[in-house]
């Protein structure tokens, strides 16, 4: 689920090199590319011709804004990019056409090899996410004399930017890491993961926290969150502004949310059968023992919502009654066939690669999960900060949601082989009665509990238009909410005024269309948190006193947010 840890001592690190990538299919995708287009010279002479044409009016464009003229049909190669806002790409002809001509060339590229004749459309994507990769690492914004703005701080400091730049550089080459926050400024338990609560279960693989009641009331059915594990849990519960679980706290749920262990090489075979079991279903059961009741509603993150995906068409094969009344998935796959990016990695040769290396020490390395994040928007995400640490000189700043980001967890060979393998790889989770986990085969037409369902418009990690697949798979009604912005603030959404956020919401029972049923729903301005909550209050029943965590059969073990949450 991340989007965007650190990268560290690995293939996948901003400082790999392209040997190591061979296992991803690079060098046979772009031979496909050449042969193809090789076999086609009169529709390559036609792009070509196109190109040329675009660099005189980009040309012709430029010198006509240099001296003063409006251009009333000048169109950019690219309508909006984060690298070139500052208007002394604009303000200088050279670095405007420096520009211009760089977008082009990028754009062109990018769409020949989309529309590469007689050639799979996943060869396709493969080929174009590495040259972008290629292509971004040469944008004139990564290099001083090219970049207007660090040649306007060398000049005004003196060159002390740069020189507090190559201090930054020699520390990061230190640490084989390219720094994005100062992760020593927020305290656990005190700035982030504060919400007051108290650690009610532990076994060997994750702790479960009861969140303290701040109503008098609260609802009766507990609200049981199944966080992501890669990455820590307390993404949900940031800052106070940012935190999802204060937020359902203070609207008078009591909630209980999982916070991983971080493995270590003893647990590499855990498997993702031990997720199930031992994780999602027994935080379920702990719930209902301590609060009294039949059933809980339970919310699954990213892969956390994976696994509650499967643990419902694991309770409906299991022919007693489902301990959970009503489910909610955030930014979830289910079905795995077109996951975005992050498709470029899912190979065979891929997998046996990862799988080579986790073998060594029994689990995969969080920076090696970050890293492969962290290329799916190199932009934001690597060439940013080698921008702002190295060429302006500037020390990453605290950020809650970096320091987050920065907090890897290892991943368990064994489970994380499964996963690359049976979903990503061979997408089984959708196919009737083929996915066998923990004895029961899973079957997602059988999920009849009616589900709230939350993706993010621009979600690089779970594409929107995958996530709505699941309104199509399963029995049960299905409330389906779309977010604008990400993977991470699309989710961290709180009310504010004026609104900050907007988001589509309506039924989506059995819809197989996602952009149809857009089309048919009306944007609303603010937090789905609020829409959300409205719907969760009439699932999750009468007001009841309010609780304390834990009870005497499950009594509080150590104050949130405990000590998995600790452990590097």
């Amino acid at each position: 689920m991340n989007t965007g840890p650190t990268a560290s001592r690995s293939e996948l690190h901003p400082n790999l090199s392209l040997g190591n990538l061979d296992p991803f299919g690079i060098l046979p995708a772009y031979m496909e590319v050449v042969r193809a287009w090789g076999q086609a010279p009169q529709q390559l002479q036609d792009r070509f011709n196109e190109f040329f044409s675009g660099l005189l009016k980009v040309q012709h464009q430029v010198a006509e804004r240099a001296v003063g003229h409006f251009v009333p049909d000048f169109v950019p190669a690219v309508s909006y990019d984060e690298r070139f806002q500052d208007k002394a790409w604009i303000e200088s002809p050279w670095f405007d056409l420096l520009k211009e001509y760089y977008l082009l060339c990028t754009r062109a590229i990018e769409d020949a090899i989309y529309a590469t004749p007689e050639v799979p459309e996943k060869t396709r994507r493969r080929a174009a996410f590495w040259a972008r990769q290629a292509l971004n690492a040469v944008s004139p914004s990564n290099f001083l004399w090219t970049n207007p703005i660090a040649l306007t701080r060398f000049i005004a400091t003196g060159g002390m930017s740069l020189a507090e730049g190559y201090k930054l550089w020699v520390n990061d080459l230190a640490s084989n890491d390219i720094r994005m926050v100062d992760d020593e400024a927020l305290t656990l338990g005190t700035d982030i993961a504060a919400t007051p609560g108290q650690v009610v279960y532990r076994n060997d693989l994750m702790e479960v926290i009861q969140y303290g009641p701040a109503t008098t009331q609260v609802r009766r059915t507990p609200v049981v969150i199944v966080a992501p594990w890669i990455n820590k849990y307390y993404v949900l519960d940031l800052s106070p502004d940012k935190s999802l679980v204060r937020y359902l706290v203070n609207q008078g749920f009591t909630v209980f949310i999982t916070s991983w262990k971080n493995p270590d090489g003893a647990m590499g075979d855990t498997r993702f059968d031990d997720y199930l079991t031992r994780g999602a279903a027994t935080i379920i059961d702990v719930a209902r023992a301590i609060c009294g009741v039949d059933t809980v509603h339970a919310v699954g993150y990213c892969i956390g919502g994976t696994l509650l995906s499967a643990l419902m068409a694991w309770y409906a094969r299991g022919g007693g009654a489902t301990p959970v009344s009503s489910w909610t998935l955030l930014t979830t796959l289910i079905d795995f066939d077109s996951p975005g990016d992050i498709d470029a990695f899912i190979t065979d040769d891929g997998i046996r690669y990862i799988e080579e290396r986790m073998a060594a020490n029994g689990y995969l390395d969080g920076g090696e999960m970050g890293g492969t994040f962290r290329w799916l928007r190199p932009n934001s995400l690597i060439w940013r900060y080698v921008i702002h640490n190295y060429l302006y000189g500037e020390e990453p700043p605290p950020m809650d949601v970096l320091q987050w980001n920065v907090d890897c967890t290892r991943l368990p060979k064994a489970m994380h082989s499964f996963y690359l393998r049976e979903f990503y790889l061979r997408n089984r989770l959708i196919v009737p009665d083929d996915l066998v986990l923990a004895g029961r085969a899973i079957d997602l037409r059988l999920i009849e509990a009616p589900a709230y369902v939350v993706g993010t418009e621009q979600d690089h990690i779970a594409p929107w238009k995958e996530t709505f697949k699941i309104a199509g798979l399963v029995r049960g009604p299905v409330r389906y909410t779309l977010a604008t912005s990400g993977h991470i603030l699309g989710i961290l959404s709180a009310p504010v005024t004026p609104p900050k956020r907007r988001y589509w919401s309506g039924d989506a029972s059995g819809a197989r269309d996602a952009e149809a049923w857009r089309t048919g729903i009306e944007k609303t301005a603010g937090s789905w948190w609020e829409d959300w909550s409205r719907w969760l209050g009439g699932q999750c029943g009468d007001l009841v006193a309010a609780r304390e965590p834990g009870s005497a059969a499950h009594p509080p073990l150590a104050a949130a947010p405990g000590t998995y949450v600790l452990e590097k």
